[in-house]
């Protein structure tokens, strides 16, 4: 695959089946992505894998934390306080889709919160790779560690690979830092599920869309201000 079909191939697994991804081919995804760009070749990213027995500890914890109604401590802010348009309706329409696409009914919230519990199991991916930071950085370093997130995930959908980026692990950093050993210094970003797509799974035919660039990128002009 070239570039551009990679980029077009890539969306958000939800469903995996359970054969493992090979410790071989996760070793080369992330000696492929570790050449993303980084201001001053600072390089910020600190990365834990963790598969089979010890991912499933890590799901069970977040999971079991959920269901007690344990305290969601993530340490940064990664959607605004209030939401305003126009990444209101976007918001909206992305959740409506999803449910249309389970077929999951408006006020239906007891399959709502399972969906929404399955972020924390990552979907059942054999592989998770979790991506910590120094609390010390800055802005910078977090524009930098968004390439080398894509990097991961385009260079597993190029070797057959599915994968989720799931910010919502975030909201227990610290239960995964406390399992895998990790300073307390470190913020846990977010987690990549890695693993092989269940092709028979409803919610991956689940495709969110994207703007006309036209209306997004404005070449030659300034755009108007109302």
């Amino acid at each position: 695959m070239d570039t551009k079909e990679v980029l077009q191939k890539r969306k958000s697994v939800r469903a995996f089946t359970s054969k493992l991804v090979e410790r071989e081919t996760i070793e080369l995804i992330l000696n492929n992505a570790k050449h993303s760009p980084s201001g001053v070749n600072m390089q910020p990213w600190e990365i834990v894998v963790a598969s089979g027995a010890t991912q499933k500890a890590l799901a069970d914890t977040m999971t079991d934390a959920f269901a007690s109604q344990t305290k969601q401590q993530s340490e940064y802010q990664y959607y605004p306080s209030e939401w305003f348009e126009p990444y209101k309706s976007r918001r909206k329409g992305t959740g409506l889709l999803m449910y249309k696409t389970l077929g999951i009914e408006k006020g239906d919230t007891a399959k709502q919160h399972a969906q929404w519990v399955a972020n924390y199991r990552s979907f059942g991916a054999p592989s998770v790779v979790y991506c910590f930071i120094d609390n010390r950085l800055q802005k910078g370093s977090y524009l930098d560690y968004g390439m080398f997130l894509q990097s991961i995930m385009l260079v597993a959908t190029s070797l057959g690979v599915g994968s989720c980026a799931q910010a919502a692990l975030a909201d227990y950093g610290y239960l995964v830092r406390e399992k895998l050993g990790v300073a307390e210094d470190k913020i846990l970003l977010c987690g990549i599920a890695l693993g092989y797509e269940d092709k028979n799974a409803p919610i991956n035919s689940y495709r969110t869309n994207r703007l006309d660039i036209n209306k997004k990128i404005y070449i030659g002009k300034k755009p108007t201000q109302k």
